[in-house]
């Protein structure tokens, strides 16, 4: 082998490797779900206070597609979306960083006879769509794991894989109470999780509340107008969730 073809390794290893300005998002952030002990936990932990399906059968409604679409769930965990939404939908891109989060979805969709989800690790910022855009993407508790700059970022890379006119349903912990009043709305907040989860459920938060990066409305309101997306729907559960129902803007109307 002469000194060329190592040239040609040497770049060809510099153009794969991710610029060292960008975020890494497959860094644990919060709980670390890379773990495969700690993924292992999840499910147990949200079933307390979660019903997947019915959650599933919300969005769906929300959406209004067709049996025929394709759909990205970005930020899968262990498939609470993407299992049930197979029944609904052609195609599933199932997306998240952790490659322990998705052994157990890729386990449950064996185990339900799944032919029609695909895997892929990576997330808003890395995950690179093969194929034709999709009718719509869905990201559940996922984009709080990135500081706003990147939220944006990934938004507007996630909006370019949809078609025009495409939805998003995104649901997060976004917080809308007055912050002159935020240590009474966080105690508040966590005695509703204790009454939920137990004092787990405690732990959990507060690891959330000082780790990640959750925001307000008004600024995530602002991320997805400006990554793209026209906002059809808000609804707020209580001060510290909210779920969007959004359009990808067409050309003509950006």
């Amino acid at each position: 082998m002469d000194i060329e073809f190592y040239r040609h390794y040497a770049d060809a290893l510099e153009s794969a490797r991710p610029p060292a300005w960008r975020y890494d998002e497959s860094k644990p952030c919060g709980v670390n779900y890379n773990s495969f002990f700690l993924a292992g936990l999840y499910d147990a932990r949200h079933e307390m206070f979660r019903d997947y399906r019915k959650e599933t059968e919300q969005i769906v409604t929300k959406l209004g597609l067709g049996p025929s679409a394709a759909v990205i769930d970005m930020g899968c965990g262990t498939g609470a979306f993407a299992i049930h939404a197979a029944e609904h939908y052609r195609k599933i891109h199932a997306v998240d960083v952790s490659g322990a989060m998705l052994r157990r979805a890729r386990r449950k969709a064996r185990r339900a006879g799944l032919t029609n989800i695909e895997f892929h690790r990576g997330g808003f910022l890395t995950y690179e769509h093969q194929g034709k855009p999709v009718d719509a993407a869905v990201c559940v508790a996922v984009l709080h794991h990135l500081p706003d700059f990147w939220k944006l970022v990934g938004l507007h890379r996630l909006a370019s894989m949809l078609k025009p006119n495409g939805r998003l349903f995104l649901f997060d912990v976004v917080y809308s109470f007055d912050v002159a009043q935020y240590e009474s709305c966080i105690k508040r907040f966590l005695n509703i999780m204790s009454m939920r989860m137990g004092l787990d459920g405690v732990a959990v938060s507060e690891i959330h509340l000082r780790e990640e990066y959750s925001t307000f409305g008004w600024i995530m309101a602002g991320l997805l107008e400006r990554a793209g997306f026209k906002i059809d729907d808000v609804t707020r559960t209580d001060d510290f969730h909210a779920g969007y129902l959004c359009t990808r803007r067409t050309e003509r109307e950006s």
